[in-house]
């Protein structure tokens, strides 16, 4: 059937299936304002029925501040616009931000008689980006950014909050990657110094000769080449400090910091003067305090003074219950950044993460997720096996197998004999359980004996004979 045979009726039939197949926001209206096109992304995006919105006028259904700021309405009197930024309410009163290109339409005798508009949602994107700007300086996380509902990391979270009421110093204690600077920012954020400075420092990235004239500041002519310069201390008045990997800094710079906690005064190098200062420290430390102090990374006296408040940030293997709702969060956010649209993660892939021991933590769960969508076909929108980094995958499968799963392949006999394909989170969780009735009978069902030798803590293995129902 040639297209010039087609009624009316099944042009628009055709335009109409067209532009909703589109992935992308379309709406046009005639001359007077009304829509005739309206597709199922732009409805999407407005969270609107298109069957309330076909044959109304666009300034009954949105409101904008004024008739210019509606790109539709600019269009009808002949302004084509590109890539315009426009936010807009709905009838409802829900805030909407997208990225519009614009232009009128002609008819044969070169009158304008509508406007199409085609449109890209970043609501969410500009709701994240206005909230950072109203943070001061380079604080950009709050706890609603921690992501997790396991008991630990609730706990962790609790008594967070609860030390943002005070100016103590905090020691925050956690491996590489779970999170701690995180931690330290959300409680700046939550406390009264949250419109003043956060200055953060990592001491294992500056060399011991320069970190003390970093950290206290320097006096015009006290070495060749000296000028006035304020310290961290000074920059962060009123704020709060960050000091990352405590334990890194020389035992001589940490007598100098423990005296500027107590005494609340620091001397700038070169100087003779002592200078008041109103400073909230964290220092943050990726070993066991005590380990630290028993092998002089850390002295015992400034262990005392910052651990006024401990926070112990768990590992991900202590709260693998995280993993999931993590690694969603981490599709959505490189969903935004890559402009991609993943739906999901398969059932395989969680099971993997289930299994696997994370050593680098949640940094390391959110590098495999922008690892693999970066593998992702422009088609594809569900991550599996194949889309995981090599790297991941062998070290996943060495884990499997060398901790619980000792069989080749994912079969279990049924009472009949008959082998039935299992799925891989079906057959990991049946070997899971097995092997904690393994390792509990060795030990005569003792909780803690049993914990220590699985490497896990009492909770998390009391967690896991709930959910198996062991006792």
């Amino acid at each position: 059937m040639k297209i010039e045979n087609l009624t009316n009726a099944e042009m628009q039939a055709i335009i109409q299936t067209l532009v909703n197949m589109i992935d992308i926001g379309i709406h046009v209206v005639n001359k007077d304002g009304k829509t005739i096109i309206y597709n199922k992304k732009m409805a999407d995006i407005e969270e609107m029925d298109p069957n309330n919105v076909h044959g109304k006028n666009i300034l009954e259904l949105f409101k904008f501040n004024n008739e210019t700021e509606s790109t539709l309405i600019s269009a009808l009197r002949g302004n084509a616009t590109k890539k315009s930024k426009q936010t807009y309410f709905t009838h409802n009163g829900q805030e909407i931000t997208t990225i519009n290109d614009t232009c009128p339409l002609y008819d044969s005798t070169q009158q304008i008689c509508g406007a199409i508009e085609v449109a890209k949602d970043i609501t969410n994107l500009e709701r994240i980006i206005r909230d950072n700007i109203l943070k001061k300086g380079d604080t950009k996380f709050t706890f609603d950014h921690i992501i997790g509902k396991s008991i630990k990391i609730a706990e962790v979270i609790e008594a967070s909050k609860r030390a943002t009421r005070t100016s103590s110093s905090i020691l925050i204690v956690g491996e590489t990657g779970t999170g701690k600077e995180l931690f330290a920012q959300s409680i700046h954020n939550g406390s009264k110094r949250s419109s003043y400075p956060f200055i953060s420092q990592n001491c294992a990235a500056l060399p011991e000769s320069l970190i003390e004239g970093i950290l206290f500041g320097t006096k015009k002519g006290a070495f060749t080449g000296s000028i006035e310069r304020p310290g961290l201390f000074e920059q962060a008045e009123g704020g709060t400090l960050l000091l990352d990997e405590i334990n890194s800094l020389d035992p001589t710079l940490q007598a100098k910091l423990l005296r500027a906690l107590q005494e609340k005064t620091i001397r700038r190098v070169g100087d003779t003067k002592d200078k008041k200062i109103d400073v909230r420290v964290i220092a943050t430390i990726n070993e066991d305090p005590i380990d630290a102090i028993a092998n002089g990374h850390l002295r015992k006296d400034l262990f005392y003074r910052l651990s006024v408040v401990s926070l112990f940030i768990p590992p991900l293997r202590e709260r693998k219950d995280d993993t999931q709702i993590l690694a969603q969060s981490f599709l959505k956010k490189f969903n935004y950044l890559f402009d991609m649209n993943v739906k999901s993660i398969s059932k395989h892939v969680l099971a993997l993460f289930e299994a696997y021991d994370w050593p680098g933590n949640v940094r390391e769960l959110e590098h495999i997720i922008e690892g693999a969508m970066n593998l992702m076909e422009p088609e594809e929108v569900i991550i599996d096996v194949p889309h995981l980094p090599i790297s991941f995958k062998q070290k996943a499968t060495e884990f499997v197998d060398l901790a619980v799963y000792d069989e080749n392949q994912f079969y279990e006999k049924d009472k009949e004999e008959s082998k039935e394909l299992l799925t891989l989170e079906d057959y990991m969780t049946n070997r899971e359980k097995e092997y904690l009735e393994k390792i509990l009978k060795e030990h005569d069902y003792n909780i803690s004996q049993t914990a220590k030798t699985l490497q896990i803590s009492r909770q998390s293995l009391q967690y896991r004979l709930r959910k198996f129902k062991l006792k």
